[in-house]
């Protein structure tokens, strides 16, 4: 095992200014969800040269990728996700120019050690994370029902374990009524305002029944156009959010039949739709989990903290229930807390200590993904509790 430590390290060191290099350049060209040309191109070109066949384009996102490379035996798939999205304003707060690099660095050396060894490793461009996340329309499109294990890991002021996430469905609730002037005549109209305030309304009587975990959080965007006018449209949003599948449809369920209600009681219509891409809940594998901390501990890294409770969500989720997945958290600052989203954050993906906190988890990830390709038992274990959440969530 220390002869693949060692053969790894040296190819993850190797391919270090390639990768700080391609990390600096779509840090110079931060571009927003779905319009990611020259970063998708930065990683694209990177996987070629080193012999993955890239499918650009991939299932109709035109900034979506997918690049495979086979092993001379037949052997696992293992997946690794790269984001490239930036932040309006502000660039890469987010640090997904130095995420999209590792997962990509860690395929490419991944696959250099199993190719003669076994199994497929493939690398997954996912555009437009911080928007309306295209892992939830890669996963829904079948693109990870293959896959044995995803993985890909989050920059951070700190390393922490890979941890949950809410589900969320993003509802768009439009209200028609009848117009009528409303000193005059209100008795001849129907008040879409009013349908609308009885909404937010009917939602604060059920919170009282929510589970704990439940977030329920609206604004009315358009709630009428002139105080003489009894409105005809209003048209507000909600994200309802929970930490399981199953509890998270019920509630769903629930929000409507206030929405429903709401339109009832004056005699108003409503129309309900999904104003941005529906996330499931993230479902760490925790065998997997601990493989991936155990080589980043082995690779160097002094501590790895317990993961961190989450209330947000992310379309890791809907991978996460398609497949076994981690998705931990990286240091790349290596002075203490900067908060995330900042342009303080930004800068510290360009620092030498984040660079090698990237190389460092390039080693730890291949040599899980090698570790799943070589141990069948571990691999099995990994299946059997992804069998086990997927019966509970």
């Amino acid at each position: 095992m220390s002869e693949i430590f060692s053969s790894i390290q040296k190819k993850a060191e190797a391919l270090k200014p390639e990768l700080t290099a391609v990390s600096k350049a779509i840090f110079d060209h931060p571009e927003l969800g779905k319009e990611e040309v020259f970063a998708s191109s930065q990683h694209c070109s990177l996987l070629e040269k080193y012999g993955f066949a890239v499918e650009k384009g991939f299932m109709g996102i035109e900034t979506a990728f997918k690049a495979i490379k086979k092993s001379v035996k037949p052997g696992p798939t293992i997946a690794f996700l790269a984001e490239y999205d930036a932040l309006p304003g502000i660039g890469h707060g987010c640090g997904h120019n130095i995420l999209g690099t590792t997962s990509v660095g860690a395929g490419i050396v991944a696959a250099e050690i199993l190719k003669d060894i076994g199994g497929t490793i493939e690398v997954y461009g996912t555009p437009a994370e911080e928007t309306d996340g295209s892992k939830a329309a890669l996963a829904d499109g079948g693109a990870f029902d293959h896959v044995d294990a995803a993985l890909m890991t989050h920059p951070s002021d700190s390393y922490y374990r890979s941890g949950p996430s809410l589900g969320i469905v993003p509802l768009r609730f439009e209200f028609f009524g009848k117009t009528a002037h409303a000193a005059a005549c209100p008795e001849e109209g129907i008040n879409a305002l009013h349908a609308c305030i009885s909404l937010f309304n009917n939602i604060s009587v059920l919170r009282e029944h929510f589970q704990p975990d439940a977030r329920v959080h609206g604004v009315i965007k358009n709630g009428g156009e002139a105080a003489n006018v009894v409105p005809d449209y209003t048209m507000a949003e909600f994200y309802v959010r929970a930490d399981k599948k199953s509890y998270l449809e019920k509630l769903v369920g629930q929000v409507k039949a206030c929405a429903e209600a709401a339109a009832m009681s004056n005699g108003a219509k409503v129309k309900i739709t999904n104003f941005e891409a529906c996330y499931d809940n993230m479902i760490t594998n925790e065998t997997l989990s601990d493989v991936f901390t155990e080589n980043l501990i082995q690779a160097g890294v002094p501590e790895v903290g317990a993961a961190k409770p989450s209330k947000g969500s992310s379309d890791a989720g809907n991978v996460s229930q398609k497949c076994p997945m981690i998705q931990p958290y990286f240091s790349i600052s290596d002075h203490g807390k900067v908060p995330g989203h900042t342009r303080d954050f930004a800068a510290c993906t360009l620092t030498d200590y984040a660079n090698q906190q990237m190389i460092l988890n390039v080693r730890a990830f291949a040599m899980t993904a090698y570790q799943l390709v070589t141990e069948p038992e571990l691999l099995q274990k990994i299946k059997d509790e992804f069998k086990e959440a997927m019966q509970n969530k």
